[in-house]
């Protein structure tokens, strides 16, 4: 397959300009070299921390380049972490949800890039001036957490902020992008590559529940919803701005109109949440899966995945620039 360049895949010397997004619990070091033998980068994801599934994911990717995100409020609290993705040298750290500032004299003086993940031009405005470079510009569309602003907007928005004020930083468009029509548009949008969740969450090396793919693969984008309810059962305190998209259920149905009443029994729901996201019901867990899931019919090996995506994309280039 014929690489598609631009200045992603030049500034980190890989094939196709596709980012993994370095999604908690299901991007371990199997799919994060799986994606970057396949041309991409792919990424490890650090998620709440724990130094011990740290350690084990980046065996599993071996000797390939991969690169490493964290839930950057929660690295916060564990800081020591940093230090010890560091040392395995990956190719770029990854912070979203939350001010990089504290961290990006560290990443910088180690030599690896900094990505920052945003959702506002206000954090973008603020991620170029913590030395990132590469701006990931993330639209609410996307699965797991995030905020308000689409990805058609967010994107050539903060384009045109970085032409302005920081032409060298790049930029990567995140957020329902699940098919090479998606990647295609966000390169027309100024993005100089893409990151992608969903798609590669179902995929054959991702860490997800069997149950939690058959759901994603029977749904469709309206199946989907931004709620704070399952932050709430897994007692976890994430910063009020930001929310998740997860496939709606019996759950949700229940408790997204009556936050309080799932605090005033927090404790009972999230011993029933948890039982229920190791077994694999969906009826009580959440699926995290953004709008893209409608874009989801099987699960295949994540170089299949990418292969179709670039291949289509370029079929889609191609047809448009003959306009």
């Amino acid at each position: 397959m014929k690489p598609l360049s631009t200045r992603l895949t030049e500034f980190f010397n890989i094939d196709h300009p596709i980012l993994s997004a370095p999604m908690a619990l299901a991007a371990g070091g199997r799919l994060a070299s799986a994606v970057t033998r396949a041309g991409g980068l792919g990424f490890i994801g650090g998620g709440y921390g724990d130094a011990d599934w740290l350690t084990n994911e980046f065996a599993q990717a071996g000797n390939t380049a991969v690169g490493c995100g964290f839930i950057t409020w929660s690295l916060t609290q564990k800081p020591e972490l940093l230090e010890q993705v560091l040392d395995r040298k990956p190719q770029a750290l990854f912070l979203s949800f939350g001010d990089p500032k504290p961290f990006a004299t560290a990443i910088s003086d180690a030599g690896v890039p900094l990505i920052c993940q945003v959702q506002s031009l206000r954090d973008a405005c603020h991620a170029v001036d913590c030395g990132a470079k590469v701006i990931i510009a993330q639209g609410a569309e996307a699965g797991g957490h995030g905020e308000k602003r689409a990805t058609m907007t967010i994107v050539p928005e903060v384009a045109d902020m970085l032409a302005r004020s920081a032409p060298d930083t790049l930029l990567v468009a995140a957020g329902g992008i699940a098919d090479g029509r998606g990647l295609a548009a966000s390169l027309m949008l100024g993005a100089d590559g893409v990151l992608v969740g969903s798609r590669l969450w179902a995929s054959e090396e991702a860490l997800v529940h069997p149950n939690m793919l058959q759901a994603a693969i029977k749904a469709t984008g309206d199946d989907t919803i931004r709620s704070s309810v399952m932050d709430l059962a897994r007692l976890l305190k994430w910063p009020n701005r930001y929310t998740a998209r997860v496939l709606k259920n019996p759950f949700t149905e229940r408790w997204h109109d009556d936050l309080e009443g799932l605090m005033a029994d927090q404790s009972a729901q999230a011993e029933m949440w948890g039982k229920a996201w190791q077994e694999g019901n969906v009826e009580i867990a959440n699926t995290f899966v953004g709008e893209g899931t409608g874009m989801i019919k099987d699960v295949r090996p994540a170089a299949d995945i990418i292969e179709e995506m670039v291949s289509q994309a370029v079929t889609c280039l191609r047809r448009f620039s003959a306009v």
